[in-house]
């Protein structure tokens, strides 16, 4: 057994090639092998928010903390709150963010398949953004 104490991982700011905005990433545990389970926790800043991208054996969600949007490609755009758990299959092109309003945080949990979690994709244009729900309010440009 191993206990990682809380304030013993190092955090950091998410890539900018995969990110927009402000976004820390704390991970949390990474399964040795046999096992191939690793999970962080994310915080996005209001407005931050994913690139699109995929996952080869799908991708956990747990939010803890505010309130964001999630959109699978071609879906609708999700408001997601503490409590919410999102269940991304494999090969879904989604992304995942806050609200231009509220910061949100989640866990994110997923699996690697021949040691690849994420295969990452274009960029959610900010015109993309501004037409989801509840923006225009908030950036009527």
């Amino acid at each position: 057994m191993e206990i990682k104490t809380g304030g013993s991982r190092s955090s950091s700011e998410g890539p900018t090639d995969w990110f927009t905005g402000k976004v820390r990433v704390e991970p949390l545990f990474q399964a040795s092998a046999p096992g191939r389970v690793q999970g962080a926790s994310v915080t996005f800043e209001p407005r931050a928010r994913t690139a699109w991208h995929t996952h080869p054996l799908g991708q956990t969600l747990i939010v803890t903390a505010g309130r964001g949007f999630v959109q699978s490609w071609g879906g609708p755009v999700e408001e997601i709150n503490p409590g919410d758990v999102v269940l991304c299959p494999p090969g879904e092109k989604h992304w995942h963010g806050a609200t231009p309003t509220s910061a949100v945080t989640h866990l994110a949990i997923q699996e690697a398949l021949e040691g690849k979690v994420v295969n990452w994709m274009e960029k959610v244009s900010d015109d993309q953004y501004r037409r989801v729900r509840g923006t225009r309010e908030v950036d009527p440009s």
